[in-house]
């Protein structure tokens, strides 16, 4: 297949993404404007930060007047899968790929994008260009809605609008629960210690990021290490 091909392919294997993006970021623009942000800083977040779990916590971050340092090891734990799933689709990228367009390219991958692009043979530049294009401009774009919404709109419909990034956070890890002990496990430890941070007095002086941080890391040790002596019995 010829440039134009390989991009249109990219373009329209992008569309069901893109307009599940567009209703699901609808709730990040609300919770953006809820959290104190205008709706300019609200469309830049989803434009330079790819990532729905990523910028619900930031959001929530700043909202509670979280330090720089938090939202920096936040950000790095919840999108750390992005990382792996990088190494793992450059096992399938073809020889057009340079550094340079990895790099780049590299910003745009998200659970959806990796599972389509993770699903070919082989991945080339502009099909991954046109795989990319329209689920960043549906995630801009419903952004851009909810927060102009969120403007306008009276408290209880913004809330209730907001609860879809909820959603689709359930939409994500109930069927992995259901294929896998370990990510039920997971789950449920690290909702178990986040509600433990926010419940008991004594861990009052940690702060919002630090214990999303510290739950996350525990939940995923301690699963892990239980999975290798399950297996090792």
């Amino acid at each position: 297949m010829n440039k134009n091909s390989l991009f249109k392919q990219g373009l329209s294997d992008g569309v069901p993404i893109g307009l599940g993006y567009l209703s699901v970021s609808i709730g990040i623009g609300i919770a953006a404007v809820g959290g104190g942000l205008n709706i300019i800083t609200a469309v830049l977040m989803s434009m330079t930060n790819l990532t729905s779990a990523g910028q619900a916590a930031g959001i929530s971050l700043i909202a509670a007047g979280g330090a720089f340092l938090e939202m920096a090891l936040v950000q790095l734990v919840i999108n750390l899968r992005y990382a792996l799933m990088g190494i793992s689709l450059t096992q399938r990228l073809d020889p057009s790929f340079t550094t340079g367009k990895r790099l780049f390219l590299g910003a745009f991958i998200t659970d959806e994008i990796f599972a389509v692009a993770s699903s070919r043979e082989s991945v080339n530049v502009h099909y991954m260009y046109g795989l990319a294009i329209v689920p960043y401009i549906g995630w801009a774009a419903g952004t851009l809605i909810g927060a102009s919404a969120g403007t306008v709109l009276p408290a209880s419909v913004t809330a209730a609008l907001g609860m879809a990034i909820y959603g689709m956070f359930v939409a994500i890890f109930i069927p992995a629960m259901k294929k896998s002990r370990e990510v039920t496990l997971a789950v449920i430890l690290a909702a178990l210690l986040s509600t433990l941070f926010r419940v008991v007095p004594f861990f009052s002086f940690i702060s919002y990021g630090f214990s999303v941080i510290i739950s996350s890391i525990i939940a995923a040790a301690l699963t892990a290490w239980l999975t290798v002596r399950r297996k090792a019995a």
